[in-house]
């Protein structure tokens, strides 16, 4: 690509645009063909960041190597690579759409990258990289050049900065590829204003879905599918978590949460105390890698199982099966929740949260909780 490029507006065709028949000159394949099997590549050794890209606040960052990312903010596309083998993917002929393509990447294993996800990469006027080392590295691996493209930082640190530029590329009629750092741009993920962004001046918009450790885990759960709902990160502090937790507690689905690996004892624990302590629960763990593990069982015997051992290592997915139908709370599980909740939380919060863990109407919680209170004075 010519220095001067991106001074220059493009012509051609926005997102959307029939493709099905472009192919290479003479490869008699479809654009983004794999000319031949490769093994499996594990990415393990490479995985440092949160599942789905997402800002892990507990996660051990080396400052040094942050600020060195946020130094190479772009790239001439002539520095070398690593020596990665390329597992045979041919480079598509022609220029991507204009507008911006949502690419999900890996979240541990290197083969889970897709075809149209190597075609968006290879043909982007502009990469955009939640971290750009992690970009190369992985384009590196399947035999994507940069070819003199720059490759710009977007992250959450960056974004007031780096978004006004990535929104002019796009209204010169641009395509640029936006990935985050593992997973699926948009969840947990730091790309959310650049997305609203462009929506709102009518820019062409698109993903190339992939990876996701929310599905992954919510899959291998075991746990019902038809209805779910992803929470994100919990607050790290345990009345924070409780009350958030209380919000939702009633609802009758699936819950997923990301969570810190040094948290996810006392997390579960705040779990079985608000949520129930029989609910079923799956723990998730190192998705996709070659040490993944999946520990299924009520939250209090998950949460005390993981209490009495080291915290885990890797990424953790939380799935919290739905509440039990129809209020089978006796009396003896209501004066438990609301001792707890009252050792810990004024009248009225205390009511709210135990009446959002066992469902019972109230008027009801609220009755119990005055006659508690005087007893527990």
């Amino acid at each position: 690509m010519s220095a001067n490029r991106g001074a220059r507006k493009t012509t051609r065709p926005p997102i959307g645009a029939d493709e099905a028949s472009r192919s290479r000159p003479g490869d008699g394949g479809p654009v983004g063909s794999v000319v031949d099997e490769q093994p499996e590549v594990d990415a393990r050794s490479e995985d440092t960041s949160d599942e789905n890209g997402g800002e892990n606040p507990d996660a051990d960052i080396d400052q040094g190597a942050e600020e060195d990312a946020d130094e190479d903010m772009e790239t001439d596309g002539n520095e070398d690579l690593p020596d990665f083998p390329a597992r045979g993917f041919r480079a598509p002929a022609g220029p991507l759409p204009a507008g911006l393509h949502l690419v999900a990447t890996p979240i541990g294993n290197a083969g889970d990258i897709t075809l149209r996800g190597l075609d968006a990469l290879a043909r982007a006027d502009l990469l955009a990289a939640e971290d750009t080392r992690s970009l190369r590295r992985l384009m590196g691996m399947h035999g994507v050049p940069l070819a003199g493209r720059r490759i710009v930082a977007y992250h959450d640190r960056n974004g007031e900065t780096a978004r006004p530029e990535i929104l002019a590329r796009l209204r010169e009629g641009a395509s640029v590829a936006l990935v985050s750092d593992a997973g699926t741009p948009m969840i947990a993920d730091p790309g959310f204003k650049l997305v609203r962004a462009a929506a709102a001046e009518g820019l062409p918009v698109t993903a190339a879905p992939g990876a996701s450790s929310v599905l992954a885990a919510l899959c291998l759960s075991g746990l019902p599918t038809d209805r779910f709902l992803f929470a994100g990160f919990l607050p790290p502090k345990s009345a924070a978590r409780r009350a958030a937790l209380a919000e939702i507690a009633g609802l009758r689905a699936t819950l997923v949460f990301l969570e810190s690996p040094r948290r996810s004892a006392a997390a579960l624990a705040d779990m079985a105390a608000v949520l129930g302590a029989g609910r079923e629960a799956a723990l998730c763990r190192e998705l996709t890698k070659r040490f993944e593990q999946i520990r299924r069982a009520p939250l209090a015997e998950l949460a005390e199982t993981l209490a009495a051992e080291d915290p885990p290592r890797g990424e953790v997915v939380l799935v919290i099966g739905p509440p039990p139908e129809g209020p089978a709370t006796d009396a003896e599980t209501l004066d438990a929740a609301l001792t707890d909740a009252l050792s810990r939380l004024s009248l009225k919060d205390a009511v709210r949260e135990a009446q959002a863990a066992t469902g019972l109407p109230r008027k009801m919680v609220y009755a119990r909780a005055l006659a508690l209170s005087e007893t527990l004075d």
